[in-house]
């Protein structure tokens, strides 16, 4: 019974021993994350949009125009999203430093002969602005 109990402490140690070491063993994790990427992804979260420049909460300046654009690419894909044109339009506004954009407008255009990869395309206008935000005072 000793023998017995003796192999299956030395088997249970054993065991242990190879699970710990198997866990200490240097592993590389590799993503396809990029620091760059990533900021990149949501630079539009830092342009917001107002309708006017009445609504601007202290002076600003017009840093430029930006255009954005969705595509449907086949027939049988979605068609192009608003949405998603005004958010490539705020992140062209971020990389211009802008922190404001005024959309003037969006145009569908059908059977697009410029853009032969695009059935229909839907591009967003817009002036990208600095704006200086007021400090709240408490």
């Amino acid at each position: 019974m000793k023998t017995i109990s003796k192999t299956n402490n030395k088997l249970i140690l054993m065991l242990i021993l190879i699970g710990l070491s198997a866990c200490s063993s240097q592993y590389t994790v590799s993503t396809n994350l990029d620091k760059e990427n990533f900021q990149t992804y949501f630079s539009h979260a830092q342009v917001k949009v107002f309708q006017d420049e009445s609504e601007f909460p202290g002076r600003y300046k017009l840093i430029g125009l930006v255009e954005g654009e969705d595509c449907q690419a086949k027939s049988h894909h979605a068609l192009p999203d608003k949405i998603a044109a005004r958010t490539e339009a705020r992140r062209q506004a971020a990389q211009q430093q802008a922190n404001a954009i005024i959309f003037s407008g969006c145009a569908l255009i059908d059977d697009d002969q410029a853009n032969k990869q695009c059935i229909a395309t839907l591009v967003c206008y817009g002036m990208s602005y600095q704006v200086e935000l007021l400090k709240k005072i408490n």
